[in-house]
């Protein structure tokens, strides 16, 4: 009942009509030091669903001894050919030294947004640094955002969208796991900030500046087990 919500993998199908004929397929929350699916899983998602991007929103790992686990999910992920971007999790700040993260990401040609953004074909893409480490800088993140064009933000922790005051389309975020143990009062006895306790930690959520989700992650962290809530990747169709 603990382990199998761990193999158990769902993938979360998410329909929002920003007409922008795109699939995305985000991943979250890999901590690979504490992840049941397999590298060659991920490979048949991807190439079973045939996204258009690919948009992993943190939390890689943060023990550098998992780098090479780490290395073969990136190139599981790579060899399918289909752009990849992400941004960076509190794990991931962790590390003693986070350029090894860095410099793996490139080294696979995945994109990493830290506080920047980038003009995409149809839409922009922001990608704000993690919220939970103090690395979110949102005057930075939309300082070359065309205003004029869908605005696409991927992030770590939502809570940063309580700070938001930029209007936005469509928002991914993860870093809560859906509570990972499906407890009452869980947020109230774990500090993961104010949204949670708001009992907004999973799903498609709408703000006054726009609506955003949150997965529920594909790994584990602290104990390597869930309680009523499976791992997810995400399809989101815009």
């Amino acid at each position: 009942m603990f382990i199998l919500p761990t193999q158990w993998l769902k993938i979360e199908r998410i329909k929002y009509p920003l007409h922008l004929n795109v699939k995305i397929l985000q991943i979250s929350d890999m901590h690979v030091e504490r992840l049941r699916i397999s590298p060659t899983r991920i490979t048949t998602i991807i190439n079973d669903e045939k996204p258009d991007y690919i948009w992993i929103t943190g939390d890689f790992t943060k023990y550098r001894k998992m780098l090479p686990s780490l290395e073969e999910y990136l190139r599981a992920m790579t060899i399918c050919n289909v752009p990849i971007y992400c941004v960076l999790g509190n794990h991931d700040y962790q590390q003693k030294n986070v350029k090894d993260i860095v410099k793996l990401l490139s080294k696979y040609g995945i994109h990493l947004l830290r506080n920047q953004s980038l003009h995409l074909e149809r839409f922009e893409l922001i990608g704000i640094d993690d919220f939970n480490s103090g690395k979110s800088d949102i005057k930075a993140a939309f300082r070359a955002v065309d205003d004029r064009r869908t605005k696409l933000i991927i992030t770590h922790d939502p809570n940063v969208v309580l700070h938001l005051n930029k209007k936005f389309d469509y928002l991914m975020a993860g870093h809560l796991h859906g509570k990972q143990f499906n407890i009452p009062y869980f947020f109230h006895i774990k500090n993961a900030g104010k949204m949670p306790r708001m009992g907004i930690y999973k799903g498609l959520h709408k703000h006054q500046n726009g609506t955003y989700y949150i997965s529920k992650g594909i790994g584990q962290t602290g104990i390597n087990a869930r309680f009523l809530v499976r791992s997810e990747v995400t399809m989101h169709y815009l």
